[in-house]
């Protein structure tokens, strides 16, 4: 762990916070500005869908300037701006706007990481310092529950919006100065997007990377808020305490499936175990929304910890990688899960939408939103299991 590293996890926190902030000020920004949860989904979506469209010109950049440059200025420029522009809303629109600007900003800083490892780090070691990226950044998602609602109560959520700017635009200039970029092989040859496609066995890793991440993300960045208040009634700093449970599996999770791909023989079966119990919880809540705040929440962990999947779907991914195409692959797939993200979103807020007019119970919108998540992760699962098992 070097100063450069270190930093690249301080961005990640701030990526992972941003994504997952929204549900603990969804009820203060509805009466503030207006920002019903459809808007917010919107809003949410944009950012993943804008930090998705990036994956591309991202691992490009990785590729030919490097990691230094490509995280520092993105996250100065979008992440410390967009959460400038956040501060100072005052409409909806505002808020979908500097939600594009921070996924913009935020979108290079785990790719950073991962393409110095795959650079300078052995290839068996991939997926434990993956992990270990994950579980440091999710610290993020912990600062963006109970303690992003205290802050948002007694300081007032603008300030809060004002402070984040400003510690974005000092990691990125820590970037500057400490990262050091992996040297590149003298007489290597140059990827393109064309020959990634060419190789078959990520096809059938690239679905379940699309929706693997996308309950999670979807219902700690923003559902699990308006799912609290409306079902059981819970406050502001109820759901922050929610949200903080489930942040707090989700880094555990990401923790614990590093030393585990170490430790089980089989890659490929470990994640589809991991699936096939989030699905499990997906089914409880799905038919048991609204028995008890405790079996929420409870079911909520479970999938935040078994759904934490994504440092070895990566590691699987890039196992089949050449190193010429490393920083096109892992953007690639990471493209993919965090784009999974942003259009789970853009339709969860159709479907609650759609499930409101007649519904037979506050619950039932959610429910319709938890199907959708779950379909979505049994089709994921269902391609994935054609995938070739392959161990570094």
């Amino acid at each position: 762990m070097n100063t450069g590293i270190f930093l690249l996890g301080l961005g990640y926190v701030l990526s992972q916070f941003f994504r997952a902030f929204l549900a603990v000020l969804s009820s203060i920004l509805e009466q503030d500005i207006g920002a019903t949860p459809d808007d917010l989904a919107f809003a949410s979506g944009l950012w993943f869908l804008s930090f998705a469209a990036m994956q591309i010109p991202v691992g490009a950049a990785l590729d030919s300037i490097g990691p230094r440059r490509t995280m520092a200025w993105a996250l100065l420029v979008g992440g410390s701006g967009g959460a400038a522009l956040f501060a100072l809303a005052t409409t909806p629109l505002h808020i979908s706007i500097a939600m594009t600007l921070i996924g913009i900003g935020c979108s290079p800083v785990l790719m950073a990481s991962y393409y110095i490892f795959a650079r300078d780090y052995p290839p068996a070691q991939f997926a434990v310092l993956a992990s270990m990226m994950v579980g440091l950044g999710s610290l993020g998602n912990l600062v963006a529950s109970y303690p992003m609602a205290l802050a948002a109560e007694t300081l007032g959520w603008r300030n809060a919006l004002w402070a984040l700017a400003a510690v974005s635009a000092l990691v990125a200039f820590g970037a500057l100065m400490f990262v050091r970029d992996p040297q590149k092989v003298e007489g290597e040859s140059k990827g393109s997007l064309a020959e990634l496609f060419k190789l078959r066995a990520l096809w059938f890793i690239f679905p379940i990377m699309g929706v693997s991440y996308a309950i999670s993300g979807a219902v700690r960045g923003l559902w699990i808020g308006p799912y609290m208040a409306d079902v059981f009634g819970a406050d502001t700093s109820t759901v922050g305490q929610a949200s903080l449970l489930m942040g707090i599996a989700m880094v555990v999770g990401a923790l614990a499936y590093g030393p585990a791909d170490r430790l089980l023989p089989s890659r490929k079966w470990m994640i589809v175990a991991g699936t096939v119990i989030t699905l499990a919880a997906s089914a409880v809540l799905i038919a048991q929304p609204a028995q008890s705040l405790a079996l929420s929440v409870t079911m909520l962990c479970i999938i935040g910890f078994f759904s934490a999947t994504y440092p070895v779907i990566m590691a699987h991914g890039r196992s089949f990688l050449p190193p010429h195409l490393i920083g096109r692959g892992v953007t690639m797939l990471n493209l993919f899960s965090i784009g999974g993200v942003g259009i789970a979103q853009f339709f969860s807020g159709k479907v609650y939408s759609a499930a409101l007019p007649g519904a037979a119970t506050t619950a039932s919108p959610y429910v319709a939103v938890y199907v959708l998540f779950a379909g979505s992760l049994a089709f994921g699962l269902l391609v994935y299991l054609f995938s070739r098992d392959n161990a570094d």
